[in-house]
């Protein structure tokens, strides 16, 4: 844990006083870290911020065994304003450094706040995301420090089919679950409904154990009647409590999305639309993540949320293909293999419409092989300048990434 917030946030963090706190205090067996993502001018966070400072203050005085350390993460726009905010608040604070708060961002997918992330201080997993909405909701801490409940456990009870009552936990048993988050007054639901409804017929006609759960967000019982008489599948009732309970548990914050679980209700893959999107007749199913992935508008998607390496290789052979997708195999296993904590993605890119469109918008030079890390959401490029892409080559290129020893420039750069 202190190794994976040290790289993040650095060895200190400071107090009140200026005083440097070294992070490896936060750390060991019943510590819980909470990472708060505010700003002043946000009205929002000045009306949690209280709510926080009071629920803080409780935790410290519980006695119930829990350490709790709150870190400040600014995202106010200068550092005079980050100094005012910090003074109404009893935690530790990162200083201000914009590029800290920028991969801390980019490490939990914050878009927006407020936001709480809740961290286990011994293992550094996250427990939860939605600190924010759990405190909001349980203002006491009760059930602090709100560890997700098992997907087996939110589901149990009556779902329909076909409008009919069925037990979810009969229905679920021993099948891949694709739980899917819609709304019949969202367009891309609509267009993406039907191309699931083909998977989901293809993988029943196969005999394939699969299931999708719907879990909508229609405005009315009407639109979700209409909406749901089109889906072959189950759904959570309109209005009952287990749709917000699915949306905290997995995060979700917009749609469509789907989820797919294992028959233990473990995640597969958090991006099940892409999966069905990229593979309508369901010959990867149940979809585990790739090690590498062709570049293609779909999965294109992911340059925009995460740091991805890209092999550019142009129009070849499949045996070239083949041997271009080993040549990054082993890098992309070892980061696969980070699970929830994989900060970096691999990409093949052909020849096609989409690979020329990324390399224009990211003023890529027109030569292959070109190997390259592409980092959207700090707006950096790095090029790696070997004729000769080999495994040694990209393993430098990746160790040089971590290091933060490789030279970038802005992502509209120049060639």
């Amino acid at each position: 844990m202190s190794k994976l917030l040290e790289n993040i946030l650095g060895e200190y963090v400071c107090n009140q006083q200026g005083e440097k706190v070294p992070v490896h205090s936060l750390c060991g067996k019943d510590r819980i870290v909470g990472l708060y993502f505010s700003a002043h001018w946000c009205p929002p966070c000045r009306v949690f911020t209280p709510k926080l400072v009071e629920f803080y203050k409780k935790q410290k005085e519980s006695g119930t065994g829990l350490k709790l350390e709150i870190v400040f993460v600014s995202w106010d726009r200068d550092e005079a304003s980050y100094k005012e905010y910090f003074e109404q608040m009893p935690w530790l604070a990162l200083p201000y450094d914009l590029d800290k708060k920028g991969k801390l961002c980019k490490k939990f997918r914050v878009q927006g706040i407020p936001k709480l992330m809740i961290l286990d201080g011994e293992t550094g997993k996250t427990i939860t995301s939605e600190g924010y909405s759990c405190l909001c909701d349980d203002e006491n801490g009760l059930e602090f420090p709100w560890r997700p409940k098992n997907f087996s456990d939110v589901i149990k009870g009556k779902l329909l089919k076909e409008s009919k009552e069925v037990d979810a936990t009969e229905e679920l048993k021993g099948k891949i679950v694709g739980v899917y988050f819609s709304a019949h007054w969202c367009p891309p639901c609509r267009a993406f409904t039907p191309q699931l409804m083909e998977t989901y017929t293809k993988l029943m006609c196969d005999g394939r154990k699969f299931e999708v759960v719907f879990v909508s967000s229609d405005r009315s019982q009407e639109s979700f009647d209409q909406y749901c008489s089109t889906m072959p599948w189950l759904s959570v009732p309109f209005d009952d409590s287990r749709l917000e309970e699915l949306k905290k548990l997995f995060g979700v914050d917009g749609i469509p999305m789907m989820v797919i679980l294992d028959e233990t209700g473990t995640v597969i893959t958090m991006a099940g639309r892409l999966a069905v999107m990229e593979d309508r007749e369901g010959q990867d199913f149940p979809w585990y993540p790739k090690p590498v992935i062709e570049l293609t508008e779909g999965a294109a998607v992911q340059l925009n949320e995460s740091a991805c390496l890209v092999l550019f290789i142009g129009e070849c052979e499949d045996e070239d293909i083949d041997k271009a997708r080993d040549l990054l195999m082993d890098s992309a296993k070892e980061e696969l293999e980070k699970g929830e904590d994989q900060e970096l993605f691999f990409f093949l890119a052909i020849d096609d419409d989409i690979c020329d469109s990324v390399r224009q918008f990211a003023s890529l030079e027109d030569r292959v092989p070109l190997l390259v890390i592409l980092d959207f959401p700090e707006q950096r490029v790095f090029v790696n300048e070997a004729t000769e892409v080999t495994k040694d080559v990209i393993k430098d290129f990746v160790k040089g990434y971590f290091n933060e020893t490789l030279q970038s420039r802005p992502l509209r750069g120049e060639k």
